[in-house]
């Protein structure tokens, strides 16, 4: 119940700003509506209900729906040991929503990394740099319109990509499947069955299990 009581506690702050605390597989989850008090809202949770370490900051892409994005910040709290999940939706239009850098420092690389990965900009970061792509590059990877095989990029006097094989990859995760195996993610022939071939670069990755 400490996770609820001090959701309720937020809630009780910031009214219809918050959504009520759903619950699922006893895990707690905010959504926040609107997204411009999210550095307010985490400013609360850590220095009045004590979540003080910043799990992570996570992006999703929900390509085809409006509003297209949705930012998740994971919270814990090492006093009361309580987790809890703040989620806001930012429009493909906008696409920008404030820092939390001002509450967390550790929140810089997150949000560089969301920027980066999925292109949600962080108003008021100090440093909204690339942090895996290069300065220049002008997608970002993990949209969900962004074609598994890559694209081909160059920025003169610095990189260049090129669009993978299909051959040797990207390595692709087929739907269905008869069993666990032959739904591994892995390099794709396409002359050929996906689970009947048996070259190197069609050994499933392993997943550290």
């Amino acid at each position: 119940m400490r996770a609820q009581q001090l959701a309720q506690q937020l809630k009780a702050r910031f009214g219809d700003l918050l959504s009520e605390p759903a619950e699922f597989r006893g895990e707690l989850t905010m959504q926040v509506v609107d997204p411009e008090k999210i550095a307010d809202i985490c400013r609360m949770a850590k220095e009045e209900l004590k979540f003080d370490y910043l799990v992570d900051i996570t992006s999703i892409d929900n390509y085809g729906e409006d509003p297209r994005f949705s930012v998740v910040y994971h919270l814990y709290g090492y006093e009361h040991r309580a987790y809890l999940r703040l989620q806001l939706s930012v429009s493909e239009e906008t696409c920008q929503v404030p820092t939390v850098t001002t509450v967390w420092k550790t929140a810089d690389w997150h949000e560089r990394e969301i920027y980066d990965m999925m292109g949600i900009r962080f108003a008021g970061h100090p440093d909204l740099r690339r942090i895996l792509m290069w300065e220049g590059y002008p997608h970002h990877p993990l949209r969900k319109d962004f074609p598994v095989t890559g694209k081909s990029t160059s920025v003169p006097g610095i990189a260049f990509t090129e669009a993978a094989p299909l051959a040797g990859g990207p390595f692709i995760t087929v739907a269905g499947g008869k069993d666990a195996m032959a739904r591994e993610p892995r390099g794709r022939l396409p002359e050929t069955d996906s689970t009947e071939s048996k070259g190197p670069s069609q050994q499933p990755l392993s997943t550290g299990h």
